[in-house]
């Protein structure tokens, strides 16, 4: 590799549970000694469940009583569903599932109308602030951070919103994160806020465009939802997933776009000398067996899968980097 770091952002697509993954691929890459020496961290951004894994490896990363690997390992093993009532309540979303898919019809009840989601929204903010000392950020910013982008989606206007490291809250981050099944729309300064697979999922061709940051060298996309499927999916199960993983790629593969036209554009010479080439490697979550109602599912054995598949996926990347010389799998 160049004996000049290469400057990274690191973007973390939505996926609910499958974030785990997630998890596990940022703590394997922030706690490689040769990684730390060779490459520079631009920025990270997230959206939903990748939302929190961003903030947690940028919050780890800045502040000096934490390390990002352990924090993101703390938060999922938390996240994990390990009491009688968690329990409980991750075996009824799975049942709830599993009656879904073989056509019985179940009862549907409005986030506002439901106790389940106010406690759902109680403690996920609760868990945030049990791992995140959100006072404790204004004083880690002094010009030298990484960028952090939480994308949302506003009910209201339809516009997407970027949360970025001075406004973060934990309504800011449930804003990205706030699936509208399962939560109600969360407010934030006056503005209600949902998932933010709605809009960016996730934020990528800001860190090309926001001219406040140098644009990076490379964007690792950590991939959730599928790109290719290798035959058309005919059960009703199969067709909601596929449906799930389109909706989830579609935001994606257009901020791609974008920053390949703008590599196209400075190949050719039609910008400035401040724009430079960006290369978008993906580090793929390769779980074809998984449909989209497992992106809820809490169990602490399926969570801790994850987070050591995101490993493994992890170090095959860096490994192939190595071999390749920069070169993403």
């Amino acid at each position: 590799m160049s004996s000049d770091p290469r400057t990274v952002a690191i973007a973390c697509q939505g996926g609910g549970s499958h974030t785990a993954f997630t998890a596990g691929v940022l703590s394997e890459l922030l706690e490689d000694e040769t990684l730390d020496r060779e490459v520079e961290i631009a920025g990270f951004s997230g959206t939903s469940g990748g939302a929190v894994c961003a903030l947690l490896a940028w919050y780890g990363r800045e502040h000096p009583d934490h390390e990002p690997g352990e924090l993101l390992a703390d938060y999922w093993a938390d996240m994990a569903a390990r009491g009688p009532v968690e329990r409980l309540g991750n075996e009824a979303v799975r049942w709830t599932g599993r009656l879904q898919r073989l056509g019985i019809p179940t009862p549907e009840v409005s986030p506002y109308q439901s106790p389940a989601a106010l406690w759902g929204r109680r403690e996920f903010l609760d868990l945030l602030e049990r791992h995140v000392d959100f006072e404790a950020i204004p004083d880690l910013l002094d010009g030298s951070e990484p960028a952090l982008l939480i994308s949302a989606a506003n009910v209201l206007s339809g516009e997407f919103r970027l949360f970025r490291e001075d406004e973060l809250s934990p309504e800011a981050i449930l804003a990205s994160a706030a699936i509208p099944y399962v939560f109600p729309a969360e407010e934030v300064n006056g503005n209600y806020y949902w998932d933010g697979l709605f809009s960016k999922n996730p934020p990528i061709k800001e860190f090309v465009s926001n001219r406040e940051t140098p644009d990076p060298d490379e964007i690792w996309v950590i991939k959730i939802n599928p790109q290719e499927r290798p035959r058309v999916p005919k059960s009703l199960e199969g067709i909601a997933d596929r449906r799930n993983e389109l909706a989830g790629n579609k935001s994606l593969n257009g901020e791609v776009g974008f920053v390949e036209q703008l590599n196209d554009w400075i190949e050719a010479g039609y910008l400035p000398e401040k724009f430079t080439h960006t290369e978008v490697e993906r580090i793929r979550f390769r779980r074809p067996d998984l449909g989209w109602r497992t992106k809820l599912d809490r169990s602490p054995e399926f969570l801790e899968g994850l987070f050591a598949n995101g490993e493994d996926a992890a170090a095959a990347f860096l490994d192939d980097r190595e071999t390749t010389g920069n070169d993403g799998v």
